[in-house]
């Protein structure tokens, strides 16, 4: 994964209207730490740190350049307004060249399985530990031709050389099911309508019992 260099600024001023005043000059409030060095509270431009991110991921490289340096750092957390789903704080930890780091990298399902058969993910993410700078932006698993009853673990998944990986490797990430069959699935649809309480009409019924009844003659 490339490096995205990114300007930060130092911040001087603390709490939730300085954090507001911040975020209206277009800027995310951030805390870079690590190494054992003392946290330090930074600025980065909004609009930038988004673009890297949605380039890259959440595991972007980020080359910081601050104060007439530059450090290598990963986002820790990245927390967003639940609304809205703007970024409104950034934790970064710091990274070395060759230092090996535990991230979380994304699980990405590719190909058909066989005719019937449905897939269920059950994990998103995989646990990996890599080098902090060829950090993989996914993990494909393969289901081509997959039949129904087979499954795939963490440990059968594919890593890049240099890559371990730290989820349990008899964790489940992917099983073939039978598709549901139309009578299934009216059945279940039916079942959560009478949970809910919801009362469903029968047409054929009603249209076959107006037309037995007999017309009134004024």
């Amino acid at each position: 994964m490339s490096e995205v260099r990114i300007a930060a600024e130092q911040r001087t001023e603390f709490g939730k209207g300085a954090a507001r005043r911040t975020r209206r000059a277009g800027k995310i409030p951030a805390v870079l730490y690590g190494h054992g060095q003392d946290p330090r509270h930074i600025s980065l431009p909004a609009r930038e740190f988004a673009n890297a991110i949605r380039g890259g991921g959440a595991n972007t490289l980020l080359s910081v350049d601050l104060n007439g340096s530059s450090e290598l750092a990963l986002p820790k957390q990245i927390q967003r307004d639940p609304v809205r789903g703007t970024i409104e704080h950034v934790d970064l930890i710091l990274v070395r060249r060759g230092e090996k780091v535990t991230v979380s990298v994304a699980v990405l399902i590719t190909g058909e399985v066989a005719p019937d058969g449905l897939v269920t993910q059950d994990l998103n993410v995989l646990e990996v530990l890599a080098d902090a700078t060829k950090i993989p932006e996914s993990l494909e698993v393969s289901v081509e031709g997959l039949q129904i009853g087979a499954h795939v673990t963490a440990g059968e998944v594919a890593l890049p050389r240099g890559v371990t990986l730290v989820t349990d490797p008899e964790h489940l990430v992917v099983a073939v099911q039978a598709a549901p069959t139309a009578a299934e699935v009216e059945a279940e649809l039916a079942e959560a309508e009478a949970g809910a309480g919801i009362e469903r009409a029968e047409p054929a019924a009603e249209a076959s019992a107006a037309a037995q009844e007999p017309a009134e003659v004024s």
